[in-house]
């Protein structure tokens, strides 16, 4: 295996190539499922280095593979999707993006940046007789959403067979507001599940100045947001995580008339099924008055992402090699969080490792803005932080 401080030279040769590649994908951001240019640029990049590739798997997703001795075969993921975000035109970035209302808002060029470094350093380790075993690199679509079918990118890869034959799989996500250079890693839940709720709250039209004459689908929606809120508070246990939050209301035609329908978009999320089904159960509940105030509700949940769980004796193995890597005082424990991910699709195929490298600036920026940045300083770590997580993993399983 190669040594910590040669892993992190070789890749710190690497910086102005991975800076160079994150803006140049930052500058042409395209959305799920129509990642074409990110992808026919990953397929170049990874054929100069003479690797095997497949396109078009899980409709835009690219697949190479490194093979090195006989051995195990684990697959390291990157998502290449942008979101549908205006950058802010005060962006100080000369690498802004040139398409409107799209925008590398989450990171993910860094993410694809960062495993074309890595696919470098692991085809070093091969040529070098290193690398014991076969490491599949995923680059992978439409991580953001899901198609007509409600797939995302992680499923449809899947579908593809982009994990037969691997034995365990790992990835990571830059954090904007997690301290730069830092990895933080966990086993067992780390990401909640998330489900989208969309409640349709149906009234009767009437004048506004004759209200008893109609059923205010308005204010039953109202009151239904609030009892949800309320009761969520007491339908799950206090120890356990769960949130219920309703994001957009649509609703009523003129301000002198009562609305006849509302319609909530929202989202549910969590880590433990019980909970899910008790929030489930608690937004249903809430809206129940709307019939006994002569209106109805209706909720239809759209099957959303469930929780990233990592593997525990996979996420022992990756953190040791990390922390041979970088150091005890660069790798911490991470702490659940509610926000969710389709790794966990390839984490329930099989064993799977998601940690997260942070990359804050000094002005911290949030995920799914505007303004939307990272220290790009990071690219380098992250680069070796895959190879390392794939290399530990090869030993683990050999």
């Amino acid at each position: 295996m190669p040594t910590a401080s040669d892993l992190f030279e070789r890749a710190r040769s690497l910086a102005p190539s991975l800076v160079a590649t994150r803006r140049d994908l930052h500058r042409h951001p395209e959305l799920g499922f129509q990642e074409f240019r990110t992808a026919a640029l990953v397929a170049d990049r990874l054929r100069a280095l003479d690797l095997p590739v497949r396109t078009g798997v899980g409709r835009t997703g690219v697949v190479a593979e490194i093979v090195g001795h006989p051995g195990p075969t684990v697959a390291v993921r990157a998502d290449m999707d942008a979101l549908p975000i205006h950058q802010a035109p005060d962006a100080d970035a000369d690498y802004r993006s040139t398409v409107d209302g799209v925008m590398h808002a989450c990171g993910h060029d860094a993410h694809t940046a960062g495993l074309l470094g890595t696919a470098e350093l692991l085809t070093a380790a091969r040529d070098a007789g290193a690398l014991r075993g076969t490491v599949r690199l995923l680059f992978q679509p439409c991580e953001e959403t899901v198609d007509d079918e409600g797939l995302s990118g992680a499923s449809r890869m899947i579908d593809d067979g982009a994990l037969d034959g691997v034995q365990a799989v790992t990835g990571l996500h830059v954090g904007s507001n997690l301290p730069s250079g830092i990895a933080f890693i966990a086993p067992g839940p780390i990401m909640g599940g998330g489900e989208e709720l969309v409640m349709d709250v149906r009234g009767r039209a009437a004048h506004a100045a004759f209200p008893h004459e109609g059923v205010d689908a308005l204010v039953l929606a109202a009151q239904g947001v609030v009892a949800a809120q309320q009761a969520v508070a007491r339908r799950i246990p206090p120890t356990s995580a769960g949130v219920v939050t309703f994001g957009r209301i649509e609703g009523g035609r003129a301000a002198n008339v009562l609305a006849d329908h509302v319609q909530l978009v929202g989202t549910l999320r969590y880590f433990e099924e019980p909970v899910r089904d008790a929030l489930r159960d608690a937004v249903r509940a809430s809206f129940a008055g709307a019939a006994a105030a002569g209106g109805s509700a209706e909720l239809t949940i759209r099957p959303g992402y469930p929780p990233v769980v990592n593997d525990p004796a996979a996420t022992d193995a990756v953190t040791r090699g990390l922390v041979e890597q970088f150091g005890r005082d660069r790798v911490l424990p991470m702490p659940p969080v509610l926000a969710s991910e389709d790794f966990a699709f390839l984490a329930r195929t099989v064993p799977g490792v998601f940690f997260w490298l942070g990359a804050a600036l000094d002005d911290p920026r949030q995920h799914h803005h505007p303004r939307f940045d990272i220290d790009e300083s990071v690219l380098p770590i992250g680069a070796t932080a895959l190879a390392r997580a794939a290399l530990s993993l090869l030993d683990h399983l050999a």
